[in-house]
């Protein structure tokens, strides 16, 4: 197969074509694994798990953000040609690494951190799993921070300040657990410029997400709860 792949940085690069084997059972990670072991030991990428847990060899492949350890290569082939590239709507540090940063300073401006309302000497407070509010958190906890919802999102695309899902998905489990001890500020930071209310709940996110986690509909809980706020206020 003819393979393109993105060399370079955020400034200066391009795509260089590699002549790959076709095998059977080949993932996208196998492929750029055969490139670098091949045809080009200089070629950068990240990967840990290679079962779909870490997340950190998230790719743009054929121009869709996906888990290149979990994507077959015959589900997304076109003809015999496939494209490669690093996670979108953020910094291309060299070839397919994309920096991270933006994206996890985000996470950490909604508070993403648990906050604490008892110490250790206090006893542990029982919530049933069947609590609305902790059945609303569980929803969204299996996020592994792969970041794909917010390479696949529009409106990070057109404003790169947007916080985007995950951490907006990661505020709406915050939110929804009993025992964080400062949910307000959580509800402040989300309600901020940049914040839930610029969601144009495309669906990209949802869409997208290899755990089939629902960040879309966590905004959308998230623009209940502050707009309920606004009429309610010290709730």
């Amino acid at each position: 197969m003819e393979v393109f792949v993105w060399r370079g940085d955020s400034l200066q690069g391009g795509f260089e074509t590699f002549r790959v084997p076709s095998e059977e059972n080949q993932t996208i990670l196998d492929v750029v694994t055969w490139i670098q072991q091949n045809e080009d030991p200089t070629l950068t990428y990240r990967f840990a798990c290679r079962v779909g847990m870490c997340g950190s060899c998230a790719m743009m492949v054929n121009g869709t953000p996906r888990w290149t350890c979990r994507t077959n290569v015959k589900k997304v082939l076109r003809g015999d040609k496939l494209e490669v590239a690093p996670l979108g709507n953020l910094p291309v540090i060299k070839d397919l690494v994309a920096d991270m940063d933006p994206f996890f300073d985000k996470w950490i401006k909604v508070g993403g951190r648990h906050e604490p309302g008892k110490s250790r000497h206090d006893p542990i407070e029982e919530i049933s799993p069947c609590n609305t509010d902790r059945a609303r958190a569980n929803a969204g906890i299996e996020c592994i921070n792969c970041s794909i919802c917010y390479a696949a999102c529009d409106t990070v695309r057109s404003n790169p300040d947007y916080l985007g899902p995950a951490a907006l998905l990661r505020a709406w489990t915050i939110v929804n657990d009993e025992k964080h001890a400062d949910r307000r500020n959580v509800l402040d930071a989300v309600a901020a410029n940049d914040g839930c209310f610029n969601c144009h709940s495309m669906g990209s996110c949802t869409a997208h997400c290899p755990n089939g986690l629902d960040p879309m509909g966590a905004i959308a809980g998230l623009k209940r709860t502050v707009a309920c706020g606004a009429f309610k206020p010290g709730e």
